[in-house]
């Protein structure tokens, strides 16, 4: 750690190539950036350094991770960023979308940047195009806009005679507008009413919640968020009171007793990160790592939650499920 501290006031050391860097301590040094909280993020930091092994490193032998947490706050990203950069980590992970991704490239041009993020990289300018990324970004999109129509489905197959729905999102979140937009013509077309609830705090998820009761939804679609996700006992508790059939991103929310949950495996994604770090420790350029896309998907469905609403999930739709909680 004091050859670290030692270095780190070297004029221009940021700048020098990965392998002239990765000589001058005993092992290199992962930065982790994620707009999340650490105790939220466990299953996914374990399968990030699950890829890593697959590599031939190992945390605390050959690697060492260095973790910054926005906790939700988003505004916090850019200085969490600058201050790895400082650090002269050897590589940068981001989790929690397109602005964990972006602090981290506005904070360097040259130290490898992964990422994981929610849209399309390309549409929001992180990479050039997905073959070949360019400068120094690469590594997986969840997909996160391109599912959401399917989760309003999927909700529309379990209350077919909903006609008012909502869909809480997180103002600050990038894909925010996309999905919205995405969403609200989605419902047009199967003639389902979709209200938009914003929501960036405890209160206002309340307030959320209490307005759905009061305009007589039946339903709601609760978009994948660092912040959103983080409060999924409230979650699950808000719709349990106000009786509403919710569908989630994160299977995380049906295991603590959501209704039901589709979109990626963040597992299988985070493992796809960590051996992405590894390739780039060994020397290779993200410029020409192509970025990945999510190909695991899962659908979860808590049957005791069902049951507790007065709902029937039709055998079909149990057929498709990854797995059923009883």
């Amino acid at each position: 750690m004091r050859r670290r501290e030692f270095i780190s006031f070297v004029g221009g050391a940021a700048a020098w190539p990965l392998s002239v860097r990765a000589q001058q301590r005993a092992s290199p040094v992962i930065g982790y950036l994620s707009g999340g909280a650490p105790v939220f993020s466990a299953p996914y930091v374990a399968a990030f350094h699950q890829g890593l092994t697959e590599t031939g490193y190992i945390e605390g032998q050959n690697v060492t991770t260095e973790y910054r947490w926005a906790e939700g706050r988003y505004d916090r990203l850019p200085a969490l960023a600058a201050d790895l950069v400082h650090r002269h980590v050897e590589v940068i992970v981001t989790s929690g979308g397109e602005l964990a991704a972006q602090a981290a490239k506005e904070a360097t041009t040259t130290i490898p940047i992964l990422f994981g993020v929610g849209g399309d990289p390309v549409a929001t300018g992180l990479v050039d195009n997905l073959a070949r990324p360019g400068e120094n970004l690469s590594g997986v999109s969840f997909m996160t806009v391109e599912l959401s129509s399917k989760r309003l489905e999927l909700l529309t197959e379990i209350v077919p005679e909903a006609r008012v729905m909502g869909l809480l999102v997180n103002p600050t979140n990038a894909t925010t507008a996309r999905v919205t937009r995405d969403l609200v013509e989605a419902a047009r077309a199967i003639q389902v009413q979709l209200l938009v609830f914003r929501a960036s705090s405890e209160p206002e998820i309340e307030a959320a919640f209490a307005s759905l009761v009061q305009v007589g939804a039946q339903a709601v679609v609760v978009d994948p968020d660092h912040f959103i996700d983080s409060q999924r006992e409230q979650l699950v508790s808000l719709a349990a009171r106000a009786n509403l059939a919710a569908i989630y991103g994160l299977r995380e929310l049906p295991a603590v007793g959501g209704l039901m949950s589709y979109g990626v495996s963040l597992t299988a994604v985070y493992r796809q990160l960590g051996v992405y770090v590894g390739r780039v420790l060994k020397g290779a350029q993200p410029a020409d790592l192509p970025v990945q896309r999510a190909t695991k998907f899962e659908l979860v469905i808590n049957l005791k939650t069902a049951r507790a609403l007065g709902l029937t999930i039709s055998p079909t739709l149990l057929a498709r499920a990854d797995e059923v909680i009883e």
